[in-house]
C-alpha cells in the first residue's frame, strides 16, 4: 500500500536541513546526505515535480537553490521555497500592505517581490498591518519594543517558524524566530501565526508551485526529519509522511511519536527511499 502510494505520487515536498543536506549554523556550506542527489534525479527522470522547502529564512530561496546545486543536487530556482515564500502569498491574499519585518533582506525579499510594503525593524514609527518574524540574529531591544507596540496597535503577528531547533552539521542550532516569538508572547499574550511548516498555507503554496490541486494532498509525499514540521504537516492534511533519521531524531524517536506526528514510513535516510522508489 505504501509502496503504491510512493510509486503513484504526483509530487514530493522535501525538507532541506537534515533531510537532503547538512549545513553549518549560518545555513551555508551545504553537504548532500546519502541518496539525496539520486532521489531528485529519479524524480526528474520520471517527470515528477518537487519542492525543497526549508523553514529557514537566513538566506533567500535563490541563494539556497544555488547552494544546493553546489552540493550536487538538481534544484532549480523555482523548486526552492522558504516560509517567506508562503508568507508573501498569505499576506497578499489577506490584503496586507505595510509589514514590519524582524529580519534582514533574505527574510523580506520575497514579500517585497510580491508587492508588499516592507519596513525593516525597528523602523521609524507609523502603523503596520502585519509583523513577520524570521531569521534575525541581530535582534535588539528596540526591535522588541517596535514589534510589541505594533501588536498592541493591532498588527497581525506572523512568523516563519516556531520550533526551537533545526539540524546542522555540528548538531542542533537554535531557531531565532522561536526565541523572538516567545518574548512577544510573554509581552503581548499573542501567539504568532506560523506561515512556514507545518501550516496549511505552506503546504498549499508548495502544491500550487508544483502545478497540483491543493484539494488533493493525498497525491503528494512529504519527506523530512522533524515530526513537528514535515510529518505533522503531511498527517494533518492527508499527504503521505516519510521521515528520515539523518537530522535531530532517530528512528526510535519517530516510532514513539503520537498519532499526528507518527510518520507513515520511517527510514534511516533518503537513500532507502530511493531504493523503495526504484525497486
Amino acid at each position: 500500500m505504501l509502496r503504491n502510494k510512493l510509486k503513484n505520487a504526483k509530487g514530493f515536498v522535501f525538507d532541506m536541513d537534515g533531510t537532503l543536506v547538512l549545513g553549518d549554523k549560518e545555513s551555508g556550506n551545504h553537504k548532500a546526505l546519502p541518496g539525496a542527489a539520486e532521489m531528485l534525479a529519479h524524480l526528474r527522470s520520471r517527470g515528477i515535480p518537487y519542492q525543497v522547502f526549508t523553514n529557514g529564512t537566513a538566506r533567500t530561496p535563490l541563494w539556497y537553490a544555488n547552494s544546493l546545486r553546489h552540493a550536487g543536487l538538481d534544484v532549480r530556482d523555482d523548486e526552492m521555497m522558504t516560509p517567506s515564500t508562503s508568507a508573501a502569498h498569505y499576506l497578499k491574499e489577506k490584503g496586507v500592505d505595510r509589514v514590519l519585518v524582524l529580519g534582514k533582506e533574505p527574510v523580506w525579499s520575497p514579500l517585497q517581490e510580491a508587492g508588499l510594503s516592507i519596513v525593516e525593524s525597528p523602523g521609524n514609527g507609523g502603523s503596520y498591518d502585519a509583523i513577520f518574524v524570521g531569521w534575525f540574529r541581530e535582534f535588539t531591544f528596540p526591535d522588541l519594543e517596535a514589534a510589541a507596540q505594533a501588536v498592541w496597535d493591532g498588527a497581525l503577528l506572523t512568523t516563519a517558524s516556531n520550533v526551537p531547533f533545526f539540524a546542522a552539521a555540528g548538531g542542533k542550532a537554535i531557531g531565532t524566530s522561536f526565541a523572538i516569538n516567545a518574548m512577544l508572547k510573554a509581552l503581548t499574550d499573542t501567539d504568532a501565526l506560523v506561515l512556514g511548516k507545518p501550516s496549511t498555507e505552506a503546504l498549499n503554496v508548495a502544491m500550487a508551485r508544483m502545478g497540483l490541486d491543493s484539494a488533493h494532498p493525498e497525491e503528494i509525499v512529504v519527506v523530512g526529519d522533524d515530526p513537528e514540521l514535515e510529518v505533522r504537516m503531511a498527517n494533518e492534511h492527508g499527504a503521505l509522511s516519510v521521515s528520515v533519521a539523518t537530522g535531530l531524531y532517530s528512528t526510535e524517536d519517530f516510532a514513539a511519536q503520537e498519532k499526528v506526528q507518527l510518520p507513515d514510513l520511517i527510514l534511516n535516510n533518503v537513500n532507502e527511499l530511493v531504493e523503495l522508489m526504484e525497486s
